[in-house]
């Protein structure tokens, strides 16, 4: 037992972190639960984002929009999130990864000039 003491104490740090973390998370939302103002009405608990009620039939038509919104999200998003890989790398990669990466850039900006031009952003 006396040769695990001093490998549970390195330990001790990081117990002690989670400890400190774990308490401000309850602190936080025991303050927001306090402290919050808590008024809802009818324009607070209506459908927000899916454009439909959440709890109401299964077989509702609704509009293909959101999924179209959605999906052009996570497109261009995961695109630009190859940026910061790059941009870390930048120094070791040379002209070719400089250029091959303008190379994608610009395909970014005509897939994004062609979905505002046919209209695919705009909600009527």
């Amino acid at each position: 037992m006396s040769e695990l003491q001093p490998l549970l104490l390195d330990y001790l740090p990081v117990l002690l972190f989670l400890g400190i973390a774990l308490a401000l998370c309850f602190a936080f939302l025991l303050a927001s639960t306090v402290l919050a103002p808590s008024k809802p009405d009818p324009e607070k608990v209506s459908a927000y984002e899916c454009g439909f009620e959440a709890f109401d039939d299964a077989r509702l038509k609704f509009d293909v929009r959101f999924y179209l919104v959605a999906i052009l999200f996570i497109i261009f998003d995961l695109e630009v999130a190859f940026l910061f890989p790059w941009a870390v790398s930048l120094g070791s990669i040379g002209l070719l990864g400089f250029w091959s990466m303008i190379v994608f850039l610009v395909v970014l900006t005509v897939g994004f000039v062609y979905e505002w031009r046919s209209g695919a952003l705009e909600w009527e």
